[in-house]
């Protein structure tokens, strides 16, 4: 299975457990690769830093506002961006825009990159 593939699995399993309320292990699909189980993971880990850097890059917008799919997207793309060593930042980036195409409203891939762009420029790239 493509990474790609395993991405959106770990995005469509934090919405849900998101959304629904659900412990994450019923939301997550039974066959899920070792990649997704660690992506989602690690975004529960480290959901209240992710959750602030998107509040502080979000201009205009609360957390709140920005609909629950975008925000896991985002959580991901941030999560890898931060904590793996094996995704280069602009694959993180490419990544989370295209599932934003595939996933999302219309307008939310132009968003997502903002942020992400941002953050790569001023977080990322000084660490």
């Amino acid at each position: 299975m493509r990474r790609a593939d395993q991405r959106r699995a770990a995005v469509v399993a934090l919405y849900q457990h998101e959304v629904t309320g659900r412990p994450v292990a019923d939301v997550t699909e039974k066959d899920a690769s070792s990649f997704t189980r660690k992506l989602v993971d690690g975004v529960l880990q480290h959901q209240d830093d992710l959750d602030a850097l998107i509040t502080r890059y979000a201009k205009g917008w609360t957390l709140d506002r920005i609909a629950p799919l975008e925000r896991s997207v985002l959580r991901v793309a941030l999560y890898e961006m931060l904590h793996r060593t094996d995704v280069p930042d602009e694959v993180a980036i490419d990544e989370a825009v295209e599932a934003a195409k595939e996933l999302c409203a219309a307008e939310a891939a132009g968003f997502i990159n903002g942020i992400l762009g941002a953050v790569k420029r001023e977080e990322v790239t000084q660490q």
